[in-house]
């Protein structure tokens, strides 16, 4: 290691765009830099995240299966963010390895599969649905440590008119449901790439989705101290109270409709909702709850 304490951490993202996952990475880049630890991210060349890190002085070199091998042993551990980066990581025989799980779906099962899978010392699932599920693909528990993410606390500002979503074209989302629901409710909705940007004053957030690992992108709604209504599945459920700190809805455009035209009529649930939402955010899934709770996976596997 670098000085007494402090750990050289090698990052792994090959994702195209500045999504969920991305800013997790970001979050964490900086997080660890405030904490005197060195870090160096492999990346894909031109994506946003690698122009965004340089940016901020961070080390970003292109990812690859060379990089990532001439890389790992000059760090105390590797850490891969996304499962391409898990892929070269594990070829690269990157030891200690660590791997982001963010994803819902299930682990196949195959020859090529068990033998990534069990190059990993440490897998941080960001939610205990994601751990349960590996569990099923057969990763044992004590390699598993749930680390949620993080989100930074949004300024509030005064509810305006507008309905926002997360855009993606993602078919496992629910982009065509949000649109059906709207148009059942009578209003209409807007579709953003740039949340950070355009929540703040929102009146609602709908996070619909057919699959989810956890959704900080509902995360961030409640950061902003919007109300949320999202869809009652995976890691979702880990994140909001059903009628504390939003609503859970089940992924039919009736009962999306309703949820939605009962918070448009009762500004004063919509208000609690917001404040109670903000406040679990601050509680349990702020960046620095995030960064510390990586840092502790760091130190037990470098140990």
């Amino acid at each position: 290691m670098g000085t007494v304490g402090s750990m050289r951490i090698l990052h792994i993202d090959t994702g195209r765009e500045m999504r969920g996952g991305q800013w997790q990475v970001m979050h964490l880049l900086r997080g660890l830099r405030e904490r005197g630890h060195q870090c160096c991210l492999l990346a894909r060349e031109g994506a946003p995240l690698a122009a965004l890190a340089a940016g901020e002085g961070f080390t970003v070199k292109p990812a690859g299966i060379f990089s990532v091998r001439s890389a790992c042993s000059r760090f105390d551990l590797t850490h891969a963010h996304d499962g391409r980066g898990h892929t070269l990581a594990a070829l690269a025989g990157a030891r200690p390895l660590l791997v982001a799980r963010r994803v819902a779906f299930p682990i196949k099962k195959g020859f090529a599969s068990r033998w990534k899978y069990g190059r990993a010392v440490r897998f941080l699932a960001v939610s205990q649905y994601v751990k349960k599920e590996m569990m099923a693909a057969g990763i044992g528990e004590k390699r598993i440590s749930v680390v949620y993410d993080g989100v930074p606390a949004l300024t509030p500002q005064p509810a305006g008119e507008r309905i926002l979503a997360p855009a993606t074209d993602d078919p496992g989302k629910g982009s065509a449901l949000a649109r059906e629901a709207a148009a059942l409710a009578g209003v209409s909705i807007e579709f953003s790439s740039n949340l950070p940007a355009d929540l703040p004053g929102c009146k609602l957030f709908l996070y619909l989705t057919h699959e989810e690992g956890l959704g900080s992108g509902a995360l961030l709604a409640m950061s902003a101290g919007v109300p949320v209504i999202a869809s009652a599945v995976g890691g979702l459920n880990e994140v909001i109270e059903d009628g504390v700190s939003g609503l859970l809805v089940g992924n039919r455009a009736t009962t999306i409709a309703v949820r939605m035209r009962r918070l448009l009529e009762d500004p004063d649930l919509a208000a609690l909702l917001a404040t109670q939402g903000r406040l679990r955010v601050l509680e349990r899934f702020s960046v620095q709850a995030m960064v510390d709770d990586t840092v502790r996976v760091y130190k037990e596997c470098a140990a």
